[in-house]
């Protein structure tokens, strides 16, 4: 009971650092998108509380970027295609990290959260890039385009749309999530 009941407290707690970082964040730009630390209160979620704590936190960081309008450029093109890939990118990011996590932690815990931090930014970016591919193509054909990569949508994607924004979560999470990690379960053993 008192496990269950710290779990709800935690993954609420993180839920709320999602939506606070993913609103905040909106205002911090690295090329054309923000820049999404809410990936690391993810990847702590999915350590500490599995792979549905870390799908859920996955979910309200999909809303959040929908409600901070950092989806905006692609809601007025195609809103379903951006609601599908804003959400489903998120989800199953967090559920990635959960089951990577799961599936590493009995033989070394610190080595599967670094694990879980590589695979939430690579899942987000991934979804994301396949998103652009099947709902938004023509338009970022355009924005290719005008960026002078002439042709070269898929080298524009990857360097114009989430080249230095990847790089930035994926060192920061694979700095951060492991000492989260191991900050939240050294309280823990200090407050039995």
């Amino acid at each position: 009971m008192k496990t269950n009941t710290r779990k709800i407290a935690g993954t609420g707690l993180l839920t709320a650092i999602v939506v606070v970082l993913q609103l905040l964040g909106s205002f911090i730009k690295l090329g054309p998108f923000s820049i999404s630390l809410v990936l690391i209160p993810i990847v702590v979620g999915a350590a500490l509380y599995g792979k549905l704590a870390g799908a859920w936190l996955g979910l309200a960081f999909g809303i959040a970027v929908l409600v901070s309008g950092d989806a905006a450029a692609f809601m007025t093109i195609n809103p379903a295609g951006a609601i599908i890939t804003v959400i489903v990118k998120g989800l199953l990011a967090g559920l990635a990290a959960g089951l990577v996590y799961s599936l590493i932690e009995k033989k070394n815990k610190t080595a599967a959260t670094i694990a879980a931090a590589i695979v939430c930014p690579v899942v987000n970016t991934g979804v994301f890039l396949i998103g652009c591919s099947l709902f938004f193509m023509d338009t970022v054909r355009q924005w290719a385009e005008g960026a002078g990569f002439g042709s070269s949508v898929g080298t524009y994607m990857i360097v114009g749309l989430v080249g230095l924004n990847f790089v930035f979560e994926l060192v920061i999470n694979i700095v951060l999530s492991p000492v989260i990690v191991k900050l939240v379960r050294l309280g823990k053993k200090e407050s039995k």
